[in-house]
């Protein structure tokens, strides 16, 4: 059936360009936007493109004529038996949730489709304890951090309804995806079969399905909300309690790596003190015992931070559950009272990447705070950190005084001045990135003298020689005091070095 619903779907367009095409923009922004009135009158001319657009993207009831019309080859008796559809006496109603996805880094993919659960059922509840979602923020969010490069092989853990399978078919050769949910499973190969893709799937918890083996690159969306130790949607809770899926994963995909290899995931911490790194730091230390006898580079990058009523109120609402409601009153009271007795006063949310390197280059581990404004791809600027990162690695701090060093034209110096009787007196100075991640560093005034030197003209050990000399420095303490600022610049972007 699925081969010729795909028929169904490529000769009506039922693609992300055809619909925007089909709707237009304004239309297109009112549906982002859960209006759906602007696109529903778009399509009442169109056929039976206008037919698909209703009956799955703004779950309208129509009559059977229509539907079949517009999914031929594919029988409507037979969609109701697969699941799709759902027919009563007013008429034909989607039962699952189908629509066109799309990668815009990816303009010449075939197209994709995918196959979820609707986002609430009858009386505004989730379906069940397997519910699987669609492509929600949290996935995007996900795609959008992944490295692109090419690669022989890919795991996907907790797949979900596959679309970070379908992202990665852009660079992986070999696909192989899995989770514990069976329902999942049956969702996510109709995915991969509705979008043309060869994937092996695995049932089976976290990463007992691939026991023994090694992958180029993992990815994962796990069930990484932390919480008591109960299983009520799968997609959400790993029943572990707590940050525990996040704790696991983290601590165990180095040893499913290939030397090189690199895992990228979501995940939640409990923060239960000042230094919100502690618990990552922690789980890094198990990651870099599965590593071995590889290194571990790891970066956590946190991205936001959310008090526990926020955060109870968020995924109760995500599962469809009035937190003022009786019913969300006695779930608030049960997550709040296991977060208080776990002396939870935060929980913070990111990015986890790790990459197994050659047993004889040391690791870097480095948790940082990017809660700032950033809409561009982060997965351009993890691919970019990585190498950076691999490239101070192979550099002992002699050799990097070596090197000469640019400061690119994408980073700017800001000055803080304040007003004096003798005019305008700087206080302060910033380096800062104008693009990606737009990361900060204060600096001080010979800081900034060292930087205006940075053209790729003198090795960083001549224009730290030539600072000392000018400032009255010892030019072995001002080295030392600088290489590791220097270390931070150039991971960061700031400093690139000139070949």
């Amino acid at each position: 059936m699925w081969r010729g619903l795909r028929v169904a779907l490529v000769r009506e367009r039922f693609t992300v360009d055809g619909v925007a095409a089909l709707i237009g923009s304004a239309a297109r922004a009112a549906l982002d936007r859960g209006e759906t009135t602007p696109a529903r009158r778009a399509v009442r001319a169109a056929g039976a493109a206008g037919a698909l657009v209703r009956l799955f993207l703004l779950g309208d009831v129509l009559p059977r004529d229509e539907v079949a019309a517009a999914l031929d080859p594919v029988d409507v008796d037979e969609a109701v038996t697969a699941g799709l559809l759902d027919v009563d006496e007013t008429g034909v109603r989607a039962a699952l949730d189908l629509r066109p996805h799309a990668d815009a880094g990816l303009p010449d993919a075939p197209p994709w489709w995918v196959l979820s659960d609707l986002e609430v059922a009858p009386g505004g509840r989730t379906a069940d304890r397997e519910h699987v979602l669609g492509t929600g923020a949290a996935s995007l969010s996900l795609a959008r951090a992944t490295v692109r490069r090419p690669v022989d092989t890919l795991l996907d853990v907790g797949t979900g309804c596959g679309v970070q399978v379908l992202h990665a078919s852009g660079h992986a050769r070999d696909l192989t995806a899995t989770d514990v949910s069976t329902r999942a499973l049956q969702i996510a190969r109709v995915t991969f079969a509705l979008s043309g893709l060869e994937v092996e799937c695995l049932a089976g918890p976290w990463l007992e399905p691939v026991a023994g083996r090694r992958f180029d690159q993992i990815v994962s969306n796990p069930p990484f909300v932390p919480g008591p130790p109960h299983v009520e949607h799968v997609y959400r809770d790993a029943g572990l309690g707590g940050d525990g899926a996040s704790a696991l994963l983290v601590g165990r995909l180095p040893a499913h790596l290939t030397e090189g290899g690199v895992a990228q995931l979501l995940a939640s911490w409990l923060i239960t003190s000042d230094d919100w790194t502690g618990r990552p730091r922690a789980w890094l230390g198990e990651a870099a015992e599965a590593a071995a006898p590889g290194g571990l580079d790891a970066w956590v990058v946190q991205r936001d931070v959310a008090d526990p009523a926020l955060h109870v109120g968020t995924w109760l609402r995500d599962a469809g559950v009035d937190p003022a409601s009786p019913e969300g009153t006695a779930l608030s009271e049960r997550w709040l009272d296991w977060l208080a007795e776990a002396g939870v006063h935060a929980i913070g949310f990111g990015f986890v990447t790790l990459r197994r390197t050659a047993p004889d280059v040391a690791g870097t581990v480095v948790c940082e705070d990017l809660r700032q404004s950033h809409d561009d791809p982060l997965g351009p600027e993890i691919e970019a950190w990585l190498d950076r990162t691999a490239w101070l690695a192979a550099r002992s701090d002699e050799a990097l005084l070596d090197e000469r060093l640019l400061v690119p034209d994408t980073v700017a110096l800001e000055r803080g001045l304040v007003s004096t009787d003798e005019g305008w007196s700087p206080v302060a100075a910033t380096l800062v990135r104008l693009d990606g991640p737009q990361w900060r560093h204060d600096v001080d005034e010979l800081g900034v003298a060292l930087l205006g030197g940075c053209r790729g003209h003198l090795p960083l050990r001549d224009l730290l020689d030539l600072l000392a000399l000018a400032h009255g420095r010892d030019a072995d303490e001002l080295a030392r005091t600088a290489v590791p600022v220097v270390r931070d610049l150039v991971r960061h972007g700031m400093l690139t070095a000139v070949a």
